[in-house]
């Protein structure tokens, strides 16, 4: 159900913001009096090593104008520029707009794509999203922006393992990503209700794995040559794809394919509650760590990112307490006791990464508490469990020196609702107003080892593709905001103005986006 705007005043304060409103906000933008006219034919200026990014910008707009691509720069009336800038750094660029030219300048490719965003944002509606329009004869105003962004990290999580998805809505997605300049698609594969990525020598993840889950949208997996597709999609948008097998916990459906790498050599049951259990992958045998190792190869053949996540989040110790292996395991290692042997089981995996010239990605879990082990060098902290362990991870992590990404369950977790619904109670909601003023991942001067922000969309209690577009959307724009950002940000009433007046856009992208503020919700909104 698309949330509809009634309200006069609502949509006249929609048509009161500015068509030229870019999000994330810029650096600095300063309007001028020029006005650039576009027309049915335009010659494009640009190296040929920039010849994919003319490629994009072709292909949004091959419906609308004739690109004849040149290089003369001065000739041209849009001019992709590359010229060496420390200021910009690796995404930042420079949009300028007059009444002779269009012109963006970046240090490298990644910029100049973004920038390409920012021109997009200032067409109208139909133009961004495909439908017809003629747009000869538009005219664009004058300006001069300068952008950059506060991270290099700016992540969004998908959880295909307790929902699966079509290659088509994680295309959409990746569409959307692009659009507010994030550059690291999360995907969550695996699960306790399911095991999402083909790997070829252990087919029995896929053929019992992917199906342990018996409701709607719960089996399915992704095949090798589908996830190479969507690694490339992403690429070409300019957006790292980073995997997530989640260990030693979270893994019903891993063991349910190959049960005797659990502590009692039985495959888990799965059932029909959308929680974690205490059924983890044996920390003691080593054939568990040379199976993890051989599932690890084929990860990260598929996958080019210098980033994996193994997860290492909500694994209690019942079993690991009580199983023989585990027991000898940490007596052999002179461990300290069974959180000791998962900081033990995640170091070891992480130094397997670290051979692949990896680094891997860990829930704050791991860090909550001291071990003898210590977690090598390419582990960086997943902040997240804001509810239970507020910035502990946060504070550990920084004093252990490792870098952290800011993901907090608390305002960055878009299945939190704006309303009670099901297992979510009231503290588990927020609306736009609540990310963009009081999210703990929101960090105005971060410590250097902060590497960037994250917001995270799990799927259990039931999220399906067709009730994904309404947790994510508004809200999304709170959080691009702060993880691009570089200033301090607006009162958060002149941010509503620009988010507000995307409305149109979404409407015409097909977002079934939900109210922004918890003030607006109808008594009988309906989240599924």
């Amino acid at each position: 159900m698309r949330y509809i705007l009634i309200s006069t005043l609502l949509i006249l304060s929609c048509h009161m913001v500015s068509s030229q409103s870019i999000l994330p906000t810029p650096l600095e933008q300063n309007n001028t009096n020029s006005r650039f006219k576009l027309s049915k034919t335009m010659l494009v200026a640009f190296s040929d090593e920039s010849q994919a990014t003319f490629d994009y910008l072709e292909k949004r707009l091959k419906d609308y104008i004739k690109f004849k691509p040149s290089k003369n720069k001065q000739a041209a009336k849009i001019a992709l520029c590359l010229i060496e800038d420390k200021e910009l750094g690796d995404e930042g660029y420079r949009l300028s707009i007059n009444s002779q030219q269009i012109k963006i300048i970046a240090n490298k490719q990644a910029g100049l794509f973004y920038g390409i965003q920012s021109f997009l944002q200032l067409l109208p509606v139909e133009v961004q999203s495909g439908k017809a329009y003629k747009l000869a004869g538009f005219k664009l105003n004058g300006l001069e922006l300068k952008d950059q962004p506060k991270y290099a990290w700016r992540s969004f999580m998908l959880d295909s393992g307790r929902q699966f998805q079509s290659v088509d809505f994680i295309k959409r997605y990746l569409d959307y990503m692009a659009m507010l300049k994030m550059n690291v698609f999360h995907w969550h594969l695996t699960e306790g209700e399911g095991w999402r990525i083909e790997i070829k020598k252990y087919p029995k993840l896929t053929e019992v794995g992917s199906k342990v889950a018996k409701k709607a949208e719960q089996q399915g997996y992704y095949t090798q040559e589908e996830i190479k597709e969507i690694v490339s999609y992403a690429k070409k948008l300019h957006i790292t794809v980073v995997p997530e097998i989640d260990v030693p916990g979270h893994s019903d459906a891993a063991l349910n394919a190959y049960p005797e790498h659990s502590c009692l050599k039985e495959a888990p049951e799965i059932k029909d509650v959308f929680v974690y259990t205490d059924k983890l992958f044996c920390g003691g045998r080593e054939s568990t760590y040379l199976f993890i190792q051989d599932i690890i190869d084929e990860v990260c053949e598929l996958f080019p990112s210098e980033y994996i996540h193994l997860g290492g989040d909500e694994a209690p110790k019942k079993y690991w307490n009580t199983c023989s292996d585990c027991q000898a395991r940490i007596k052999s290692e002179n461990l300290d006791d069974s959180h000791d042997l998962q900081l033990y089981f995640s170091a070891r995996l992480a130094e397997y990464v670290k051979t692949k010239g990896k680094k891997v990605i860990l829930w704050g879990d791991v860090i909550y508490q001291e071990g003898s082990t210590k977690l090598p060098d390419n582990v960086i902290v997943h902040w997240w469990n804001w509810l239970g362990k507020k910035d502990l991870a946060l504070r550990n992590a920084i004093k252990n020196g490792h870098q952290v990404i800011c993901n907090t369950s608390h305002k960055t977790y878009l299945n939190y609702p704006l309303s009670p619904w099901k297992m979510y109670s009231q503290k588990k909601t927020f609306d736009l107003k609540e990310a963009y003023e009081e999210n703990p991942s929101h960090i105005e001067n971060p410590d250097q080892l902060i590497l960037g922000m994250g917001a995270c969309l799990w799927t259990n209690r039931g999220v399906k593709e067709n009730m994904i577009d309404q947790r994510v959307f508004p809200r999304i724009f709170a959080l691009s905001e702060q993880m691009w950002c570089t200033k301090p940000l607006v009162a958060f009433d002149e941010f509503y103005d620009k988010v507000k007046s995307k409305y149109p856009l979404m409407d015409s992208l097909g977002i079934d986006y939900c109210p922004a503020l918890k003030s607006d919700l109808p008594k009988d909104y309906k989240w599924e």
